[in-house]
């Protein structure tokens, strides 16, 4: 495992508090595959956690894993109580935030409508929609699936957001999305984590060395390195061989 300075110094940066969320030998299985074999891994109760790791190692299965959607063995653990066992109605009742790779927004509906589903008395007049997504107030009345990607990503962003979370678990938010609004995201991302950790998955590397505190990375269905974000996309090296790609050929977020 490398990384272990790395993980002592995020460790030591939250100031010992216990992790938000715990994973401890967590195995998924689909059909005969063997999709997650023995994860394991902390989300500390700051700043933002980036889940890493090329296309199909199980980056979107540990979320899933994490709130049930997937048949998972193991040990998951919020805020220290175990939710392994509860449905995942509840494990989001509980307080976990998920939004998902393809944001699942309601296209029929208007902007409004879709908060309304989980705000029926403000929608868009809710203090942290009028903060952090302006233009949603202004286009309250358009259907949803008449929006651009980014703008239907921020909907589902700012749907999850007008919960109380504990956790946000967020997948891919930035792909497909132009360069200017990958910028926006990661605006509306670095807020938020100053007041929620958030579980990260993201091939966006530029997008990681700016929001991210530290990284987890998979291969295999198996974490292969974890520590600091920082470092992590420091070292040209270590990126191509954990990831397979270059800092140098990514664009700027």
């Amino acid at each position: 495992m490398t990384g272990t300075n790395a993980s002592r110094e995020v460790a030591d940066a939250t100031g010992g508090s216990p992790p938000v969320l715990q994973l401890q030998d967590v195995h998924v299985r689909y059909g005969g595959s063997h999709i997650l074999q023995g994860v394991s891994f902390d989300v500390p109760v700051t700043g933002v956690t980036a889940l890493l790791g090329r296309n199909g190692v199980g980056k979107t299965t540990t979320l899933k894993a994490v709130l049930g959607l997937a048949p998972r063995t193991g040990r998951v653990l919020l805020q220290g109580r175990e939710i392994q066992r509860l449905a995942t109605a509840r494990i989001v009742r509980g307080g976990i935030g998920y939004v998902p790779e393809d944001r699942e927004v309601f296209g029929g509906l208007t902007v409004e409508e879709n908060l309304r589903l989980v705000d029926p008395d403000r929608g868009v007049n809710a203090p942290v929609v009028e903060r952090l997504f302006p233009d949603l107030v202004r286009r309250r009345a358009q259907r949803a699936g008449t929006l651009s990607g980014g703008q239907q990503q921020m909907v589902a962003l700012a749907r999850v957001l007008l919960r109380e979370n504990a956790l946000l678990l967020i997948d891919e938010p930035t792909k497909g999305l132009a360069p200017k609004l990958v910028t926006e995201v990661a605006d509306v991302l670095a807020e938020v984590s100053r007041t929620t950790p958030v579980l990260l998955v993201e091939q966006n590397l530029p997008l990681v060395r700016r929001i991210a505190d530290r990284v987890v990375v998979l291969d295999a269905g198996q974490v292969v390195h974890r520590g600091a974000a920082a470092e992590l996309v420091a070292d040209a090296g270590l990126t191509r061989e954990l990831l397979g790609v270059s800092m140098r050929r990514e664009g700027a977020a």
